[in-house]
């Protein structure tokens, strides 16, 4: 990852000074006569970026308490595409639980010039999102984590009634209940509290659509081990189908503000497949929120990360692999930030969290916006590169295997360096 400074005013994460405690970790939070118990870690949101960050902390010793408004598992609109940074994200021990695994990508420009590219080796792996999240929950349950599912947060407090000291926050429950906790770790959706209460600003925002269609053996099989990417009519759209078994996952996605044409693009994209005569399992829709570069990834003892901090790539909204690398992260920060007996401390653990986000994945994401706007001026351009040059196609079988990055490939190529440099003129 690129170690220039993009937090700025600081050449490199700050110094870490971090006061040593003569007691061991104990396996239950501290308990305070006058306020109850106090966690060490918090976590609001139990997706991959959650469970991720719960788990960190709960590895590293401390108390955990994982909060889920839903019950788990329960289902999300997601693709279910696992990159290989995800896979390679992933705690240790967790098995995927792979429905499907991806060799071979059909790309078509708006549902013409279609072509199959294929590959020798996995380029992917499709999951459904309810038994993946479930899965990464129970790891950090077993790492040590309590879970508490059907629960919801109204507010955070730092500053009140409800704090005792200002080394703890208070996580206020919709039943009126008040959760103690040295730090906090948001990773409640885009939508969520937490990212509220820190002030995360964002820059797009696209909706996606999505149908989960139970098809006959005969389809399924026609669809096995091979993925369909269609380059959208407006701007920045694109459709996918995901095979899972007995089961194809299809959805759009396009930039909000489009609703009504995305939901023809999605009937049409349907239509055309074959598929307007499967019912649908389930339909729904998301919106996806990137964060702008100012946005703040913390404030005081609380940190964001995944969905609730904005992060995901650009282009292709990926972001699961996003989820689960900034969960991480936020989960070995919040120790640190637990264990500040200070506003300084914990602020400058803050800052080193901040700068541990965009020296990586804020890189990522910002060669994910050229990407997209190169997308959004030149589609058939794209569309021809990746199925018609082979270094393209290799390069876009490098970025899903995990082999190297979409900001690595521009770092590394002068001509995907050069292409991108010309979006812009």
């Amino acid at each position: 990852m690129s170690s220039e400074n993009t937090d700025g005013g600081t050449d490199g994460p700050l110094d870490e000074h971090q006061e040593q405690h003569e007691d061991e970790p104990t396996a239950e939070p501290v308990t305070d006569p006058a306020t109850g118990p106090v966690w060490d870690v918090v976590v609001v949101g139990a997706g991959p970026a959650g469970a991720s960050a719960a788990h960190a902390a709960a590895d590293a010793g401390r108390t955990v308490l994982l909060l889920e408004k839903a019950e788990l598992p329960r289902y999300k609109t997601c693709g279910g595409g696992i990159i290989g940074p995800s896979r390679d994200a992933l705690p240790a021990g967790f098995e995927l639980p792979l429905q499907d695994r991806v060799h071979a990508v059909t790309f078509s420009l708006n549902g013409k010039l279609t072509r199959t590219r294929r590959s020798k080796k996995m380029l992917f792996g499709l999951i459904n999102r309810p038994e993946f999240d479930a899965g990464l929950v129970a790891l950090a349950e077993k790492a040590g984590a309590e879970v508490r599912t059907g629960v919801t947060v109204s507010k955070v407090e730092q500053h009140g009634s409800a704090v005792p000291d200002r080394r703890t926050v208070a996580v206020v429950l919709s039943d009126g209940e008040t959760v103690l906790a040295r730090a906090v770790v948001g990773a409640d959706g885009s939508a969520g509290r937490i990212g509220a209460h820190v002030g995360v600003k964002t820059d797009q925002v696209d909706l996606g659509l999505e149908a989960e269609i139970p098809v006959p053996p005969s389809v399924a099989e026609d669809w096995a081990g091979r993925v369909l990417i269609d380059w959208g009519p407006m701007p920045g759209s694109y459709g996918w189908v995901f095979p899972k078994g007995d089961t194809l996952t299809v959805g759009v996605i396009s930039a909000r503000g489009e609703g009504a044409a995305t939901k023809r693009y999605l009937d049409d994209f349907i239509a055309r497949l074959g598929l307007a005569g499967f019912e649908p399992a389930i339909s729904s829709g998301h919106l996806t929120r990137c964060r702008s570069d100012d946005s703040p990834l913390s404030r005081g003892r609380v940190l964001v990360c995944g969905d609730a901090a904005g992060l995901l790539e650009p282009w292709t909204r990926e972001g699961i692999s996003f989820a689960l690398r900034s969960g991480r992260l936020a989960g070995e920060w919040a120790v640190r930030i637990a264990e500040s007996q200070d506003a300084v401390d914990a602020r400058r653990q803050a800052l080193n969290y901040a700068f541990a986000i965009k020296a990586g994945l804020g890189v990522e994401m910002a060669v994910g916006r050229r990407m997209l706007t190169l997308f959004e001026k030149r589609p058939l351009l794209l569309h021809a590169a990746i199925t018609g040059v082979r270094p393209a196609w290799n390069a876009f079988a490098d970025i899903t295997r995990g082999a190297t990055t979409l900001a690595g490939l521009v770092r590394t190529h002068p001509l995907a360096r050069r292409a991108l440099n010309a979006v812009g003129r």
